[in-house]
């Protein structure tokens, strides 16, 4: 049984746009994930839970920009380490995955709980060629992303807010706000005494 398109690829609106469509990214972006995917397989997932020096140091051969003590748990998954800069004491839990193919700024002591996920590219699907495009985005001081939450693309988070469990943020999340739902509303203010200052100000 043979697939037949509904429209034939030359009357589709752009030539051979569909059939010849251009990576999203260079061979050298492709090789780079490539070596970066077996690093993690081989040597980054299957490390010892307290191995986090071991892990930062992996990242860091792949060009991330890590701050002390910074936690990446082992099931934790990096797009593009390259993209990435952390500051001091960031924590990524399990099953945490940062899509980043342009660069992510996690601030000081911010954490991204177990199952996240921090999406930073979409498609503009308005255009035959369906290309990717992808966006910087900063997670805040002492900000909290809680298990299982969702950030959708181009979605900043203030100093001090909280994305709440199982919650998906499509706007940018103002600074110590605690926000939860599908999609995510403001539901309180976090007590700025919670964290030290400087950050309490911002």
């Amino acid at each position: 049984m043979s697939f037949k398109p509904s429209i034939p690829v030359e009357e589709a609106g752009s030539g051979t746009a569909f059939a010849l469509r251009k990576p999203s990214f260079s061979f050298r972006n492709r090789a780079a994930r490539l070596a970066w995917g077996v690093c993690w397989t081989l040597l980054f997932r299957p490390s010892p839970r307290p191995f986090h020096a071991w892990r930062a140091f992996l990242l860091r051969v792949f060009g991330a920009r890590l701050g002390a003590d910074c936690h990446f748990l082992p099931k934790s998954k990096v797009w593009a380490p390259w993209n990435l800069v952390c500051e001091d004491c960031v924590t990524v839990g399990d099953d945490a995955e940062l899509y980043n193919p342009s660069r992510f700024h996690l601030a000081s002591h911010c954490i991204v709980s177990q199952g996240a996920y921090i999406c930073g590219a979409t498609h503009e699907y308005n255009t035959p060629e369906f290309p990717l495009v992808s966006f910087p985005m900063t997670v805040g001081p002492y900000a909290w992303i809680c298990a299982r939450a969702i950030i959708h693309p181009r979605v900043n988070v203030g100093a001090g807010a909280i994305l709440g469990l199982g919650s998906m943020a499509t706007r940018d999340l103002e600074p110590f706000g605690i926000y939860a739902g599908v999609p995510a509303g403001k539901i309180k203010d976090r007590l700025r005494s919670s964290v030290p200052e400087p950050y309490s100000n911002l």
